[in-house]
């Protein structure tokens, strides 16, 4: 029987691993390097072509491709076949978190915390990259025979701008899963590093109890208990579970995000004195003799400095209006046919979904044009504004927001706070701060935009109205329930005198309510 072959290079076994609603995965072997691995194609939930699910999932493959950490399967090509895409990765060899419960029910405490520890490690890189995986849970993590862990499925783990969150609310898609579904994930389908520790806290719940957090005859059932139902505590079902430890998986599952740990490094901190007396691990490590290569290269790096420093912040410029500069050495040659080609040249990358190396090209020239032309020079401020939106476009946000605050900052002092541009600015610098999980700062500066949007534009505006969603958005996805019910209320009484009953935002803000949990009767 001849074997599929992809690319004329990955030959494809008979049968497709696993499916799931945006994908299936199959084991294949590279015929040139003579090594298995694992092939993702990108499946279309009505079996149609859909050119934005393709353009985010070659999206996803080139920022997850960018991840580079042992607990992390390496990306290795991409491409399509009979107009479905699709990603090659490592094949990783092991046993899912989930069957290892499954199987062995509540496992050592060390053990728990080992495979917390090692989780926390892959967040860290995920969400200093502005990654979040969205739907962490056991099935996604692989526990090794060597003891290592591997988080898999990166698939959802490129983060929506509002406009992709407001379809995913109005259609009614879920992004996760709901046994370890946070609140604001199921309220508002908003997700940041904090729902990540949420469906940490989870799992650590299932591996230290055996059994699941929440559970219920349906899925809506059980995303309605991770809105308004508290977890049991872990001591309730297994006494000589550490205090410490179960005080922290309740602090994990805390029903706003603010109210959990500030970040995975934080977790990572507070698991370490309990990862001790890790003996065997049925079914996956029968026995920890000998000198296995990977913790022999781990106990050797454990060694090498223990001090562990924050990552630098993304370089912002200083264009300040009238800032005073050093001329660059090369000044004497920039022109603006050079801007131009540059630019044009950032615009054929990002037609191929090159952001990283769009953005490496606009901001080599963004300081020495800013030097040349002055910071709000009309193709400096389109340079500027092209260099936030690769930024933004490629996953970047914490270096795209800066970039936006100080944009809206110069134009504002040129072209006065009421400019469109410096509205739009403003807007994304907020956009920026909420998709890495900073919500309460997202509401503060668009409340702020919305209060000046009223008096500049009128509260009948499109724009004001539009805002008025996004801001009671958030608010779901903070935990602010009763803000965004308030707000909300409100907007849709005000789409229905405007607009009427049919029109799509008044749909949308209408499904927003609806959506809301409820109790069963």
């Amino acid at each position: 029987m001849t074997k599929r072959i992809l690319g004329g290079r990955y030959e494809l076994h008979d049968l497709p691993l696993a499916r799931g609603g945006m994908g299936e995965v199959w084991v294949g072997r590279d015929v040139r390097l003579e090594r298995e691995v694992a092939v993702k194609f990108l499946r279309f939930p009505d079996g149609t072509p859909d050119d934005q699910l393709i353009r985010r999932f070659v999206r996803e493959s080139r920022i997850t491709a960018r991840l580079e950490h042992p607990g992390i399967p390496a990306v290795y090509d991409v491409g399509t076949d009979d107009g479905r895409p699709y990603l090659v990765m490592q094949r990783i060899n092991g046993t899912t978190l989930a069957d290892v419960v499954a199987e062995s029910g509540a496992l050592p405490v060390g053990w728990v915390a080992a495979i917390a520890a090692q989780i926390c490690a892959v967040l860290t890189v995920a969400h200093r990259a502005s990654l979040v995986h969205r739907d962490l849970k056991p099935g996604n993590v692989m526990l090794c025979p060597d003891g290592t862990v591997k988080v898999l499925d990166f698939g959802l783990a490129v983060a929506l701008d509002l406009r992709d969150i407001s379809e995913i609310t109005r259609t009614g898609q879920t992004i996760g899963t709901p046994a370890y579904m946070a609140p604001e994930q199921v309220m508002a389908a908003l997700s940041g590093p904090q729902s990540d520790l949420y469906a940490l806290g989870c799992t650590m719940h299932e591996m230290l109890t055996g059994r699941r957090p929440f559970t219920g005859t349906t899925p809506y059932s059980i995303m309605n208990k991770q809105v308004s139902e508290l977890p049991l505590a872990v001591r309730r079902r297994r006494a000589e579970v550490p205090q410490a430890l179960d005080e922290l998986v309740l602090e994990l599952m805390e029903k706003k995000p603010d109210n959990r740990p500030v970040s995975a490094e934080i977790v990572f901190d507070r698991l370490s004195p309990f990862i001790a007396d890790l003996g065997p691990l049925p079914p996956v490590l029968r026995s920890l003799d000998g000198h296995d290569a990977v913790r022999m290269y781990a106990e050797a790096l454990s060694q090498v400095g223990s001090r562990r420093t924050a990552p630098a912040g993304p370089r912002v410029l200083d264009l300040k209006v009238g800032a005073q500069h050093e001329p660059k050495a090369d000044l004497g040659t920039f022109s603006r046919g050079r801007l131009a080609r540059a630019r044009q040249e950032a615009a054929e990358l990002v037609d191929q979904s090159r952001f990283t190396q769009a953005a490496d090209v606009l901001d080599a020239l963004a300081e020495p044009a800013t030097h040349a032309f002055g910071s709000v020079d009309s193709e400096v401020v389109s340079l500027r504004l092209e260099l936030a939106d690769v930024l933004f476009e490629g996953g970047n946000y914490r270096a795209a927001g800066p970039i936006y605050h100080q944009l809206g900052v110069d134009l504002a002092t040129v072209r006065g706070p009421n400019d469109e541009l410096v509205f739009r600015c403003r807007l994304q610098e907020a956009t920026c701060q909420a998709l890495i999980g900073q919500s309460d700062m997202a509401i503060e500066q668009l409340q702020a935009l919305l209060s000046d949007e009223n008096r500049v534009l009128g509260s009948n505006d499109s724009r004001t109205l539009e805002l008025r969603r996004q801001i009671g958005l958030l608010q779901l996805g903070a935990g602010r329930i009763e803000e965004s019910t308030e707000l909300l209320g409100e907007l849709l009484a005000d789409l229905e005198r405007l607009r009427g009953i049919e029109d799509p935002l008044t749909i949308r803000v209408r499904d927003l309510l609806n959506g809301l949990p409820r109790t069963e009767g």
